[in-house]
């Protein structure tokens, strides 16, 4: 067992793990989806408030589940327009 553990942290990493390449598509993703689910959810005051320090008029004082939710689904969306750029010289 020792020796299969010395020789994990021999190894050198074989590529880049993580890069910033593609954080601009996710925060602006992320954004978008908020500001539009805060005023397409049927009831976004429904539960805790997020205390988010911006006025309560851009994301319409949503609530902490519905800013999960919004979150949720704009990393998904982020991660498949990382994907979609991933070949394109956009990123």
């Amino acid at each position: 067992m020792l020796n299969l553990l010395a020789a994990a942290f021999q190894q050198a990493p074989s590529g880049n793990l993580w890069n910033w390449q593609g954080t601009p598509f996710i925060v602006g993703a992320c954004l978008l989806v908020l500001l539009i689910g805060s005023r397409t959810i049927k009831f976004p005051h429904t539960g805790a408030k997020m205390p988010l320090p911006f006025s309560k008029s851009l994301f319409n004082n949503i609530s902490v589940a519905g800013f999960l939710a919004c979150m949720s689904f704009g990393h998904i969306l982020g991660f498949l327009l990382t994907l979609g750029f991933a070949n394109t010289s956009l990123r």
